[in-house]
């Protein structure tokens, strides 16, 4: 095992054990960073990569421990997408209002992004078990109050709790996969578990709009059921772990309850003013600023505090590795651009190519699949070429230009440009999906923390998505309203639009009987605001790539399993 704060810089192609354990100090700004130097072309050739036998060689309680997880990841994804397409006919149907529907869409999200960090800490003292079993029971309760709701405060009731229980699935399955194989093998595991997600998340959209306009909108909650039917007995029987050492009352003990406390308070005093500014209050009320704040103070506090507790929520010594802090920045900001093009891609097509809310999910299949398929191709390069930095910036470049590239398109834009530029913009971000994990988890002095060090990395991507989604409504409602009152004035019929309804307001746009002329203006003021929008993630993907500058190419040739290991 390797010393303390030693980072492990992989040679030319492949590494031999023996310079594998030899380090060579080498400070940075950050922290220490140890490489690992090439020695000759003869020594990299020596290292064997791990073959798909190699993989496939494992118990039968492996591999279904592993299906397990693969469904924990599909359940999260449908279910995190499936509702906002079907939101509009739920709220007809059981007359809610408005601010009703906001909150079952925005409860969700909150809640899943606050008690991530909170799984992963417990479940690193608790073992990984207990907490997802009530992450399971949770999840499960939650979908079967959604399915029975009769109004929307209990819809939004059952999405809350959905969200508790999802929270700690997504995590979880993350910090599993780096309990259960070696650094070694990893980037195969993570890359198939991101094609369950990346199915998930293409399907939810769908399964929401025929849910919706087909049969009813409470399958979205009865079809989780059946599937952690499947789940639980899998994970119950078949994934082993390593026990962890004292009593539970012991462990109790050691659980960082002060800084969870902490935490928790400030992640909330700063995430619901984020989530309602410009919806329900302006940015510059009160109501959003003084919570804001003092949820920032709380923060800062937290962050102080967590050097002082013996097994810290969220441990310093992760973040003074500088490999680890840029690939947190940059899960954060990958996080920030793929949730807000979930979010506005479909609400293009709405506008602007006047779909209906199934053909625009129908629309981003370009999206997906490539993303999908790229998150397997990307693993099977590190597999091959035992190096991940390359596909890193490759996958920024992409990222950036293709949602740059969103920012041409326009009310006559022909298929091949809806489709081409989604596919160069999903091949970035399912590769970073799959590479950004790599550097994250072969970053951290002991190999116990690596657990921690993926959990920390899904806990950033989703605050990337809370403050994404933030920042894109703040400048898509700005420039909707500059851009309505500048029709307004030369096109008498304009309808009174209010920048804070012009989402809601889309899908009327498809039977709407204004005239042609007026409606190609409103469609322009869409396009210009859309625009915006996918120029601001555009700005956010550059960041990101100047973030992987910072990155080192660390040795991935590790054979020890984590905290958990998999007992067969």
């Amino acid at each position: 095992m390797q010393q303390a704060s030693e980072d492990n810089v992989p040679q030319t192609n492949n590494l031999v054990s023996s310079h594998i354990e030899k380090a060579m100090g080498q400070h940075d700004a950050v922290g220490v960073d140890t490489k690992h130097e090439a020695s000759t072309e003869d020594d990299a050739t020596e290292i064997t990569r791990p073959t798909l036998r190699d993989k496939l060689n494992k118990p039968l309680r492996f591999h279904l421990a592993f299906l397990s997880l693969l469904i924990m990841v599909f359940i999260v994804s449908v279910d995190a997408t499936a509702l906002a397409v079907a939101l509009p006919t739920i709220t007809k149907e059981v007359n809610g209002t408005t601010l009703e529907a906001f909150w079952a869409n925005i409860a969700f999200l909150l809640l899943v992004t606050i008690v991530q960090p909170i799984y992963t800490t417990l479940s690193d003292i608790l073992g990984r078990k207990i907490p997802l079993y009530a992450a399971f029971f949770l999840f499960f309760v939650g979908s079967i109050v959604f399915a029975v709701a009769p109004s929307l405060p209990v819809i939004i009731l059952g999405r809350a709790i959905q969200g508790l229980g999802c929270g700690g699935i997504d995590v979880l399955n993350e910090v599993i996969i780096a309990d259960i194989t070696t650094l070694k093998e990893r980037a195969f595991y993570i890359g198939m578990l991101s094609v369950p997600m990346a199915l998930g998340t293409v399907l939810g959209p769908i399964l929401g709009a025929v849910f919706s306009e087909y049969a009813t909108w409470r399958w979205i909650g009865w079809i989780n059921l059946p599937l952690v039917g499947i789940c639980l007995p899998l994970t119950i029987f078949c994934l082993r772990l390593k026990p962890m050492p004292d009593t539970f009352r012991q462990q109790l003990a050691r659980v960082d309850w002060t800084g969870i406390g902490l935490f928790t308070t400030g992640a909330v005093l700063f995430t619901l003013p984020l989530s309602w500014a410009g919806a329900m209050y302006p940015w510059g009320s009160w109501r959003t600023i003084v919570p804001l704040i003092i949820g920032v103070l709380v923060l800062i506090f937290f962050g102080w505090y967590e050097s002082k507790p013996a097994e810290p929520m969220f441990p310093h010594r992760i973040f003074r590795n500088r490999t680890a802090a840029a690939t947190l920045a940059g899960s954060f900001i990958h996080g920030l651009v793929l949730y807000t093009l979930i979010s506005y891609l479909p609400l293009y097509f709405q506008a602007i190519l006047l779909k209906s809310p199934l053909d625009s999910a129908v629309s981003l299949i370009p999206f997906f699949a490539v993303l999908m398929a790229f998150t397997a191709i990307a693993a099977f390069a590190v597999e091959y070429s035992r190096r991940y930095l390359w596909q890193i910036w490759i996958g920024w470049v992409l990222l950036t230009v293709g949602t740059g590239l969103f920012g041409l398109w326009h009310i006559e834009q022909g298929m091949a440009m809806t489709a081409s530029f989604q596919v160069i913009a999903g091949i970035g971000i399912g590769s970073l999906f799959t590479v950004l994990p790599i550097p994250m988890q072969a970053s951290p002095e002991k190999t116990e923390d690596q657990g921690l060090a993926v959990g920390m990395l899904v806990a950033f991507r989703l605050f990337g998505a809370l403050i994404g989604l933030a920042i894109a409504s703040t400048a898509f409602n700005s420039r909707f309203g500059q851009a309505i009152a500048s029709i307004g004035n030369t096109i008498s019929d304009i309808p009174h639009l209010n920048p804070k309804d012009a989402l809601s307001f889309i899908p009327g746009l498809k039977g709407t009987t204004m005239p042609h002329e007026t409606l190609l203006a409103v469609q322009g003021a869409y396009t210009e605001s859309f625009r915006v929008v996918f120029y601001v993630l555009a700005a956010f993907g550059a960041v990101g790539a100047m973030t992987s500058l910072l990155t080192k190419e660390l040795t991935i040739e590790s054979e020890e399993q984590g905290k958990q290991a998999f007992n067969a």
